[in-house]
């Protein structure tokens, strides 16, 4: 019976090993258990679709899965998760666990500097991870004041403007979606406004990257400016955008950053891609915080200039970075050469400053120059043994 079902199987087990990241990685730990049950050579893919079929009855649905799953050991399960790029682990990257925390001046990056389309080939390749989209609430802002109200709409309306402005209205949907759900979120300001220039003031950081790069210095279109205010005003009126859902991240498909690989990729919307918090975070039971109705007052002339620190009276790295928090980058310049420099931050723990390096170099003196210790004879009837110590380099 199954015999005669075979070229069906096959096709069916092709189509769906081309489409499921771990069904392909299931079956490559059953191809170390499968036995062919022909004589003659046949190419391997046959005998994992026959091994997936047989274990699966032609079932590929998640409960099929689980069928495979059954079958294998500790070793071969931990083995095909270990390959499947849907979970993104960092073993994939040859990354040490715990390297998001690790920086020297700066995140560590996977792509090395690729854009354009390797880029593009790079963010097709990693899979939307299963169950990331989750539903959003309307949003509701309740303004104090008709001017709270105003700004917030100028907020949101430059938001979707400066970063999305010829996208389709799905993906500048989507932009204001962000937005909106990183006001709600814990991990951000809880005004409109507030979560558009978070990191404006610093000269690096920016959430946003026309809030520091001079982009608000360049007058807009009216067109595109009155199609991005009608996204603003629909999203404030409680408009979601099913399709982003819960996303607190995006980027354009032409760059590859650093932190995508540490989200959970939703979908892509015109040129944007939508990720959200992996877990508990990115549900939607996560989004609790409300809205304080209260804007800030935006400085946007100070935030039309581009803002990179130059540090031209500086005469080395050290008094260029003076003040840096871990982490920071600074442009600066030194013996006419422009640099840029960072403070290194390793796993978040604080650099220690100049006085507490001398301090802890005393101590080092204070202990090295400390009297050697007697050692009392041994007591009688008891006979002292010479110790050998192993690895010590030679005299």
């Amino acid at each position: 019976m199954l015999k005669g079902r075979l070229p069906q199987l096959k096709i069916t087990g092709r189509r769906a090993l081309a489409a499921a990241p771990m069904v392909m990685a299931v079956s490559l730990a059953v191809m170390g258990v499968a036995m062919s049950a022909s004589s003659s050579p046949r190419p391997d893919m046959d005998r994992t679709v026959e091994a997936v079929a047989r274990a699966t009855g032609g079932d590929l649905s998640p409960r099929g899965l689980q069928l495979v799953m059954a079958r294998l050991d500790a070793g071969q399960l931990a083995l095909a998760r270990r390959f499947d790029p849907a979970l993104n682990l960092p073993e994939l990257y040859d990354l040490t666990p715990g390297w998001e925390s690790l920086s020297l001046g700066g995140k560590p990056s996977l792509d090395q500097g690729v854009s354009g389309v390797a880029a593009q080939q790079l963010n097709a390749a990693m899979p939307t991870a299963f169950g990331a989209l989750q539903p959003a609430r309307p949003f509701d802002l309740r303004p104090a004041t008709e001017a709270d109200r105003k700004r917030a709409l100028r907020c949101l309306t430059q938001a979707v403007y400066y970063e999305a402005a010829l996208e389709p209205t799905e993906g500048q949907e989507g932009v204001a979606q962000v937005v909106l759900n990183r006001v709600r979120d814990p991990n951000y300001p809880n005004t409109v406004c507030g979560v558009v220039y978070q990191g404006a003031e610093r000269t690096t950081g920016c959430q946003f990257s026309f809030t520091c790069d001079g982009a608000l210095g360049r007058a807009p279109i009216a067109w595109a400016w009155s199609r991005a205010a009608r996204v603003a005003e629909r999203a404030l009126a409680g408009h979601v955008a099913a399709r982003v859902g819960t996303a607190t991240h995006y980027h354009a498909d032409y760059v590859h950053p650093w932190w995508s690989p540490t989200l959970a990729k939703i979908t892509q919307v015109g040129a944007h891609i939508f990720y959200r918090w992996k877990g508990a975070p990115g549900e939607s039971a996560a989004f609790t915080d409300k809205s304080s109705g209260r804007e800030p007052v935006i400085d946007e002339a100070r935030f039309a200039r581009p803002r990179l620190l130059l540090a031209t009276a500086a005469d080395s790295v050290e008094e260029a970075l003076a003040g840096a928090q871990p982490g920071q980058l600074r442009t600066v310049e030194i013996d006419g050469q422009t640099r840029v420099v960072g403070v290194a931050s390793l796993g978040g723990r604080r650099q220690a400053s100049k006085d507490e390096i001398a301090a802890i170099n005393e101590r080092l003196k204070a202990y090295e120059s400390a009297p050697a210790v007697t050692v009392a004879p041994p007591p009688p009837g008891v006979t002292a043994m010479a110790v050998e110590e192993v690895g010590r380099p030679g005299a």
